[in-house]
């Protein structure tokens, strides 16, 4: 799915969300929670119906929600006094209610090619979001004690490579050092997820790709 909304592009197969045509770095659960509210616009999802979505099987404040709707604003440029997308609802919950229209003809951005290197493993990466843990859906899965279940993010833009350290229990490095806010990958840099040492790599190898499941891990 994507999706133009004023000078905002949504796309759910790079999991980009674009602003004046440059990519804005939002959490997985706010970057879903946008996705929620555009399947089912106009129509309101109420917050029950909204936390069981983002945080099944977890036990989360009531302020989770709003927090995370606040983030969502902040990324997109809008206002909740004055909101162009995002509409509350008082005591039941939100909406998108700017029009939003298809672009399936749009040019996508190009991302450079690359991927890590684990060992003799290579982990391709993709334009967008590409998670990093233990989580089953995770991009690049390690499997291994010490790395959490969402430990950090990479996300491949046509310009920049951003490694963030989703608040792992045992922090992320780069170049030795543990990081505290969104990094820019270079070629060769090393990233330190638990026990595991990735490579970060620009060029095509001649290694054999994996699909980023968890196989081998």
């Amino acid at each position: 799915m994507r999706l133009r909304f004023a000078n905002c592009v949504f796309d759910s197969e790079t999991r980009e969300v674009l602003v004046d045509g440059t990519p804005r770095d939002l959490s997985p659960r706010s970057f879903q929670l946008l996705e929620l509210l555009l399947e089912a616009r106009p129509r309101a999802l109420g917050k029950s119906e909204l936390m069981d979505r983002l945080w099944p099987d977890e036990i989360v404040s009531e302020s989770s929600l709003p927090r995370l709707v606040a983030e969502l604003r902040s990324a997109l440029g809008d206002d909740a006094k004055e909101p162009r997308f995002v509409r509350t609802l008082h005591t039941f919950g939100y909406a998108f209610f700017s029009e939003a229209v298809p672009e399936p003809f749009a040019v996508k951005v190009e991302a450079p090619p690359c991927h890590l290197v684990w060992g003799e493993r290579q982990i391709r990466l993709l334009p967008g979001e590409n998670l990093v843990g233990r989580d089953a859906e995770a991009r690049v899965a390690i499997d291994l004690g010490r790395v959490s279940r969402k430990h950090a993010r990479i996300l491949v833009g046509a310009e920049r490579v951003v490694l963030e350290d989703l608040a792992s229990k045992n922090g992320t490095f780069v170049r030795g050092r543990k990081i505290a806010d969104p990094v820019d990958l270079e070629d060769g840099d090393e990233i330190g997820v638990g026990p595991a040492v990735l490579v970060f790599r620009r060029s095509v190898s001649a290694m054999t790709t994996q699909t980023g499941s968890r196989s081998g891990f």
